[in-house]
């Protein structure tokens, strides 16, 4: 009853504000003059493009952006929570409507990013030189022909590198940039595309990144009750150093009715973990090597008339050392081998003009070796099969779901410490449906109500179960309940002054059952066990707008607003009654109630200036909502300016940022804290 007065309040208040707006604008059918599209391939006819809501960054205003990396630049959508660890090299993870890093899956190209080992992305490793869009779906992408894995996630991201287009006879391109500034920056990067015919090109893409990663940053701390200062002072943060290095290399083809992508990437890095400053330790002494690198194809074909292929394949192979030297607490030197082989089919029939069907199968095959003591090798094979259908029926547009999941675990005797004791976790069969249903009421008005609801699961991931001394197998999936109301509205004037107009709004309530957590295991506080306790619900709103106005010739002004409202309430049973009272129905750790940004550029001529700014209100960092586990609230204000030259036929681009102008002290997560104000200055010259 509590959530059927929820949604038909959502729906009143949806309709009403929608209707509002419709009534002051008049549509136009006009295709902006603005509006670049990037190259692509269409094979067939997909359906239902704007039945789930998306937020996209592409293109210039996504390179304007003060933003460093993937995860920098996600923090401007609604719905988003960052966990920031701190300077260039440190740890970045994505949270979407508050359900967890586990429940986002991040796509590079296509095919999925994947770490069996604890199931989080580090977006801080992926930088946007080579990066054309990023979009962010609720729920799934519209379009229906993917993979089973594109199923399988609560929230997606999708990061597409650049596709080589050529013009004016063009046989090549050649870029190259240098980025410097504030912690010792030295960033170089190239980019080299080949035309090497029609129909086929080439692409590598390189970048190196060295930096100390030293800031100065201030720690003060007061007694919650008096306000009594504990600590007040000003230190630099130290061993945030990072070193990595990144190669890219692409095949780009077309055939008849279809298309093929052949991309390898390679990641290599060494840093140092800061860690948290606590108990007047300043500085930590752990060190963190990566090396990572895949390779993956896609092809895609009509075969016949109705019937279109979609074949997906991927390898990968990652390596991860982690060294703690500090005989003090204890030493600690392993490392983590993990590979993936991942193949999908996607097969689409148009039954009409208005209805598809797609029938997926995915198969995925991970391991994890380690020099850790007693570690028992762990083996899954995961197989997918998604069952889809989409149709447009005019004003109704409608898509369905089931995801067929089957996992198989096995795991081999580890090292001469392994514990004989341990052994398999069952293997699991999850069936999880989604529905997705938008409606246009208007025919001259480019308007639509939207709504899904979705049901799916994450896997415990090799650490949850095996991992010495704390891992469970008897761990459930976790599972999510999402459900969506929404509505989109878009106009394109040929007003002199407001060019378009875009409005969209979402409410949502989300539940989180069989959250996995570590509590403690028996008596002691230094053992740990991992189980399936907790039960979050989320309510919340997204919203977002944006304009694009010219008030003088050749000035545009593009200003873009987004804003989050969460509820996000833990309503675990806890055994103790202190415990009980203090955490039931509290905010979840790092989720504000209110947050949002703005990104507004002025465009003149040859030059763009670009201001940005983000909010995060207050927060807890725990479920015990009380004042000693209060956070205050953050804000950054950065700044670009930029400069385009061009000179016979050279592209010069120079750009210099001012990030956190103010020099706000501030920490995204407790004891972590963040840069003050910092420069970067940019310079790229494209042939």
């Amino acid at each position: 009853m509590v959530r059927f007065r929820f949604f038909t309040l959502l729906v009143v208040c949806i309709l009403h504000t929608a209707t509002g707006a419709l009534s002051a604008q008049s549509a136009k059918d006009s295709t902006s003059m603005w509006l670049q599209l990037d190259e692509f391939v269409v094979v067939g006819s997909p359906l239902m493009n704007e039945v789930i809501p998306v937020q996209k960054l592409s293109g210039e205003k996504l390179k304007n952006l003060s933003s460093f990396s993937v995860a920098d630049a996600i923090r401007y959508f609604s719905g988003v929570q960052i966990k920031d660890y701190g300077g260039i090299g440190g740890l970045k993870t994505v949270n979407v409507r508050s359900m967890g890093t586990h429940h986002v899956g991040v796509f590079y190209d296509g095919i999925q990013l994947g770490n069996a080992q604890n199931g989080q992305i580090d977006l801080g490793k992926f930088s946007l030189e080579n990066i054309e869009e990023i979009s962010l779906y609720n729920g799934q992408k519209s379009n229906i022909f993917q993979p089973g894995k594109d199923f399988g996630s609560s929230a997606t991201i999708y990061l597409r590198t650049r596709i080589p287009s050529f013009d004016n006879n063009k046989q090549y391109n050649l870029k190259g940039s240098v980025k410097t500034g504030s912690f010792d920056l030295v960033n170089p990067s190239f980019l080299y595309e080949y035309k090497i015919n029609d129909n086929i090109s080439a692409s590598v893409n390189g970048e190196y990144i060295i930096s100390s990663g030293k800031y100065k940053y201030r720690y003060k701390r007061v007694f919650p009750n008096t306000n009594e200062v504990m600590y007040d002072t000003t230190a630099v943060r130290e061993n945030g150093d990072i070193a990595s290095l990144r190669f890219e290399g692409g095949l780009f083809g077309t055939i008849p009715k279809g298309y093929w992508r052949i991309k390898g990437y390679f990641y290599d890095s060494e840093r140092g973990i800061p860690g948290a400053v606590v108990n007047n330790k300043w500085k930590n002494s752990q060190r963190q090597w990566d090396t990572s690198y895949f390779v993956q194809m896609i092809f895609q074909k009509s075969i016949a008339p109705k019937y279109d292929l979609l074949v997906n394949a991927k390898y990968a192979d990652d390596g991860m050392r982690y060294l703690n030297p500090d005989t003090t607490l204890m030493f600690i030197d392993n490392t983590f081998k993990q590979k993936e082989a991942y193949i999908s089919t996607a097969n689409r029939y148009r039954i009409s003009n208005k209805w598809d069907a797609v029938l997926s199968a995915d198969a995925q095959y991970n391991t994890l070796t380690s020099d850790v003591a007693g570690f028992v090798y762990p083996k899954r094979l995961t197989s997918l099969f998604a069952l889809a259908s989409a149709a447009d029926l005019g004003k109704v547009k409608m898509q369905g779901s089931i995801l067929a999941t089957l996992v198989r675990e096995q795991i081999n005797s580890g090292n001469t410490a392994a514990d004989d004791s341990v052994s398999t976790a069952p293997n699991k069969k999850e069936f999880t449906p989604a529905f997705f249903v938008s409606y246009k009421p208007f025919n001259k008005q480019n308007f639509n109500v939207r709504a899904f609801y979705k049901q799916i699961f994450r896997m415990p991931t090799f650490n949850d179960l095996y991992y010495t001394d704390i891992g469970n197998i008897h761990l459930k999936p976790e599972f999510t309940h999402q459900y969506n109301l929404g509505f989109q509205y878009d106009n394109d004037y040929s007003h002199p002054f407001i060019k378009n107009w875009h409005l969209q709004a979402d409410a949502y309530y989300n539940e989180v059952t069989d959250k996995i957590v570590a509590v403690p295991k028996g008596s002691g506080q230094y053992r740990w066990m991992m189980m399936n306790l907790e039960y979050v619900e989320i309510r919340g709103i997204d919203m977002s707008t944006s304009f694009l106005i010219e008030p003088l010739k050749d000035l545009l002004l593009s200003i873009k607003l987004m804003y989050t409202y969460q509820k996000a309430q833990d309503f675990t049973q806890r055994k103790s009654d202190i415990l009980q009272s203090t955490t039931w129905g509290g905010q979840i750790p790092y989720i504000p109630w209110h947050s949002g940004s703005v990104i507004a550029s002025i465009d003149y001529k040859n030059w763009i200036f670009n201001y940005s700014f983000i909010y995060v209100g207050e927060r807890y960092h725990s479920s015990a909502n009380i004042a000693t586990e209060y956070e205050q609230p953050w804000y950054t204000n950065d700044m670009t300016i930029v400069r385009m030259i061009k000179c016979k036929g050279v592209n010069l681009r120079l750009s210099a940022e001012i990030n956190n102008i103010f020099s706000q002290d501030y920490e995204v997560v407790l004891n972590y804290p963040m840069p003050q104000r910092n420069y970067k200055l940019a310079l790229t010259v494209e042939i």
